[in-house]
């Protein structure tokens, strides 16, 4: 049984950005997404366990790091990044 209070039990699929019959569809995008580390609860505490960008990406292009990186040759721009962010750390500009 998953405990969904319990991080240990959390289930995903595990993906990894690759170029596909798109290409490389960062050049898709109009706006991308940009990390103030100042603001990421990864780096603001050494003990959190956050990485929701990373679990949340539909492109599995957020490395699951301290910070997280973006891989923007892949985004797509969707935004969930930034709306699942608990800290609103992670804004959209305009390319």
């Amino acid at each position: 049984m998953v405990n969904s209070r319990d991080p240990k039990s959390t289930i995903a699929a595990v993906q990894h950005p690759a170029e596909g019959e798109g290409g490389k569809t960062g050049t898709w995008r109009t706006f991308k997404p940009v990390l103030d580390e100042k603001k990421c609860v990864l780096m603001k505490n050494p003990k959190a366990r956050c990485h929701s960008c990373w679990m949340y990406c539909p492109e599995a292009i957020i490395t699951r790091t301290r910070p997280p990186r973006i891989n923007l040759e892949y985004c797509k721009g969707c935004g969930i990044c930034v709306v699942e962010c608990p800290q609103k750390a992670i804004k959209m500009e305009e390319e």
